[in-house]
Parts: C-alpha cells; structure tokens; sequence
C-alpha cells in the first residue's frame, strides 16, 4: 500500500496540485479547470472526430449491503471464509446452497492480500441470477471493498489510532454521499467528479456547434455527482417518462395541459386557447429585458425549452433504431428500469443530442436497510439485477455495448453482524467499504477487482474491521482509484485526471502499480 502520506517533502509538482487545488470548488480549482479546459479545446482542434462513449452511474442510495450481494458459496466445513461469512452474518447469511455460484479465474489476485492462496467459492444472491449470468459472460466486473479515504489506512490500529486523517463524518449519510460523488473526502466541496469530467471532456470531444444538450445528463433529479466548478455546463434533468415540461402544460400532472393541446406534429402553435398561451409565453421570453434578473431568467427558459425540444426528439427518434425498448424492458418495468430505458433510448439518438461523449446519473433508493435487511435487500437487488440486465441487451441491440460503461456507487457498505436476533426485524446499520459493480463492452468482466475482505470481526488476527464486533471494513481501494479509471476509459489524461481527482496521489496508482488490481477497463 502506498505510504507517501509518511513523508513530509513536497516536490514542486505536487505543491503546484496541491495549491491549485487547496480552496477545492473556489477559486483555485475553477482557475485550474478553466486553464485546463483551454488547453485541452485548442489540442482538440483540427483532430477528427472521436468515436461516441458513455458513463453511467447508477448510484443506490441509502448504503447497499454489498455482504449480500457477493457472497461466499463454499461448504462452511471446508471453506474458512463460508465459515467466517456464516458467523459474523449470523441470522443475515443467506444460505449457500441457495447462491448462484460464478466461475473465478484461477489467476484471480483479490483475494490474496486477505486470505493468502484461498480461492474460495463465490455465489451471487438468489434473486439477483441475472448478475451473475453478466459476471459469467464476461460482461460484468466486481470491484471488493471501495470506499471514501482521505488517505491509505493500512491496518486497523492504524485506524484506531487515528494515524492518518480519515474521511469527514465517516458514517453519515450526507456526508458519504457527498464524498462518493466528489471523490473528496477530507473537506467540503461543492463540485462532484462526474461534472469536473464533464467540464474537461465536453472541451476535447463535443464540438460546441452540433452539441444540442448538456452532457451531463440526469434521471434522478439534481446530483452532486453532476455539479460543475463553473456553472457553464449545468446538468439537465430527464424524468424516466420524458423530459421535464413547462408548469401547466405538462402531460404527466394531474390537471396540467399537455403540450399535444398546444403544439402541431410539425412543431407550429395550434390555434387553441393552449397554443395561444404558449406562443404569448415564448414570446415574452424572447423579448429583450433591461433587468439582469429578467434577461437572465428568459435565457434559462429559453435554452430549458430548446433543451425540451431537443429530447423529445430524440426519445421519438429512438423509434427508428429498430430496438423493441419496451420489449427488451418488459421484465424491467421498475423505476430504475424505466431510468436505464430512458438512457437507453437517448443513446439510441444520440446523434441529434449532439454529443460524443456523454454522463447519465440514475439512481435507486430504499438501501438503508436498519430493518427487514433480508426481504428489502432481496427486492433491491431483483430489481438492480433485472435492470441491469434489460439494460445490457438493449445497447447490444443498438450495436454500442462497446461504448457504454455503467458502475455502481453507494453511500457505504453496512455491518457484517444484524443489529437484531430477529430474522424477520433484523437489518444492517452503517459502516463502510462494500463492492461495487461494472458492466460494459469495455470492462475486462468475469473477474473479480480490489481486494475482497478479511470477514472477521473485532480484533482477531487479519481483522479489518473498524468496530469493536460490528464488522465495518476499511476500504482497500479509494473512491479516487476506482472512479479515475473510469474517466480514464472516457478520455480524461494525467492533468486532467490530477484536476478531477486532486487526492488522487495519495493512492497507489490504479493504472501502474499491479498490486492495486484496478486493470478493470
């Protein structure tokens, strides 16, 4: 593990990072970015045009139990790490005789730094088959114990001792989510990594006259995960149903007018007291105004309603790709399958969007599971599993598998041991590092990334556990390393990486140093 964190000498290179970056969201980092975002725009120039690529971040808000997502399926008799699985899980195990058993490559390095020469038997949960069907295909990755760090934390005395400075309000909520989605856990931000990215690659791969839309792109309401430095790059807002319509002309509310009442098929007002209304609105909109205020609220409305124009046009396209959505999704007809539908129908069109390079952020909540872990989490994981899948064929079916990477994120893992003796009322509190996933073309799948933890509690021998017996794994891997791959794979270089995540060194780097086994994309 890297120990930089130890030494006090500070070479030019990092102290220039370092003092860019020092007010993070203010001055320093919106200077650094703006540079860079110049920079980069004037290598762009002159270059042919890139090949289109797509992240999406599915975020499961509320702490995903990832202990019941990737689980031991040995015989407990046999397999010392069924056996700790079974002890510390105690009446939260799931049985593994029930598990959905995956194939690990015999070369697989996650579990070595844990549990020595073991290769254990692995299982996925039992209502979530179709995730270890991707796993088994290839086309889906597991990513063990990632987590929020400010730095590397080596063993848990170290944590106990509190020798390194650890992540701000470790366990809450808020604050993990926050840190998740900034991939900055050592103070407060204002910006996520997904809108640095966006900020940066928007520069070097979409060419500002035929981009027609943000590129970053929301299912879930505003994120943290697309807020940007500048504010010249605003995330827009998609509802799985569509996109996001005027207050009183839009067809998804109760008593609202929808716009079929106001607007003709070739996109003139109709002669209907709606149409009339809208016209007056647009007009007013596009008058001139004296006011800052009043100037800069019709310009909103304005590019909000060409935004609108832009994606319904382009849910309506996605009809000529041929792809049955509503076939593919039929079996996935949940809100996070009718966000991924939505996605996947955009990317369909993505050509009157405009864009080459583009960032989704969809989101399931429900994962705080202090209660009923067992028949919550199960309906959880159905539904990710299912989405995930529908979500997997429909870009085969669009032929761009290859260039499309969705990855999962969530507040923090939740304890190994229930916080009840009752199976029917037990759940999981907070804790922290868990598994995530990665799904695409792209993702070396079929294999198991990071650094799958020691299941034991407390302070017995290999423990890395937090608590005294409640089983709160330290993280192996960053949020930093893990999501720097990521936009590594959209395109994002060293300096831009070194902007978007600025603690970035502080971590064995996931590109070159073998022992971080991050080599997933």
């Amino acid at each position: 593990m890297n120990h930089r964190y130890k030494s006090h000498r500070t070479t030019r290179r990092t102290f220039l990072r370092e003092g860019a970056c020092a007010s993070l969201g203010l001055a320093g980092l919106v200077n650094a970015l703006a540079q860079l975002r110049l920079i980069t725009a004037a290598m762009a120039q002159g270059l042919s045009s890139p090949s289109y690529k797509a992240l999406v971040c599915l975020f499961l808000n509320g702490g995903n139990d990832s202990n019941n997502l990737l689980i031991p399926a040995g015989d407990p008799a046999s397999d010392p790490l069924r056996a700790d699985y079974e002890r510390g899980r105690s009446i939260l195990a799931i049985p593994h005789e029930s598990l959905h058993s995956i194939a690990v490559p015999e070369n697989t390095e996650a579990f070595k730094r844990h549990h020595g020469n073991l290769l254990p038997a692995m299982g996925i949960h039992p209502l979530a088959p179709e995730l270890a069907g991707l796993f088994d295909a290839g086309d889906l990755a597991f990513i063990c114990n990632v987590g929020t760090l400010a730095y590397p934390v080596p063993s848990r005395q170290d944590y106990l001792d509190r020798a390194v400075p650890l992540p701000i309000q470790l366990f809450s909520h808020l604050d993990q989510i926050s840190q998740w989605q900034s991939s900055v856990a050592d103070k407060p931000t204002t910006s996520g990594w997904g809108g640095r990215a966006a900020e940066l690659l928007h520069a070097s791969y979409n060419d500002p006259a035929s981009s027609k839309v943000s590129m970053s792109i929301s299912l879930d309401g505003m994120s943290s995960f697309q807020t940007g430095t500048a504010g010249d790059l605003i995330q827009y807002i998609v509802r799985p149903d569509g996109s996001l319509s005027l207050s009183g002309f839009d067809q998804f509310a109760n008593d609202g007018i929808p716009y079929d009442a106001a607007i003709n098929p070739d996109g003139s007002y109709k002669n209907t007291d709606p149409g009339k209304r809208l016209k007056c609105f647009d007009d007013i909109m596009h008058q001139a105004h004296s006011n800052l205020h009043e100037e800069a609220y019709c310009e909103i409305i304005t590019r909000a309603r060409a935004t609108e124009g832009v994606i319904g046009a382009a849910l309506t396209g996605s009809a000529s790709s041929g792809v049955d959505f509503d076939g593919i999704f039929s079996n996935a007809d949940t809100r996070l399958g009718r966000q991924l539908k939505t996605v996947a129908k955009l990317i369909a069109s993505r050509s009157i969007l405009g864009n080459n390079r583009q960032i989704f952020f969809c989101q399931m909540s429900g994962y705080d599971t202090h209660q009923t872990l067992l028949g919550t989490h199960a309906d959880l994981l159905q539904e990710l599993a299912g989405s995930m899948k529908a979500f997997r064929d429909a870009l085969q079916a669009l032929g761009v598998w290859n260039d499309v990477t969705t990855f999962t994120a969530s507040d923090f893992n939740r304890t190994f041991n229930p916080n009840s003796t009752d199976p029917a009322t037990a759940g999981s509190d907070h804790a922290w590092g868990g598994h995530a996933m990665v799904m695409g073309g792209a993702v070396r799948g079929g294999r198991i990334y990071g650094h799958f933890p020691s299941l034991k509690t407390g302070s017995a021998e290999g423990s890395v556990d937090t608590g005294s017996q409640r089983g709160q794994w330290i993280p192996d891997i960053s949020v930093d390393q893990y999501s720097a791959v990521l936009a590594s794979w959209m395109g994002a270089g060293s300096n831009e990486l070194e902007a978007i995540f600025p603690n970035l060194h502080r971590f064995d780097d996931p590109f070159t140093v073998a022992s971080a086994n991050m080599n997933f994309l």
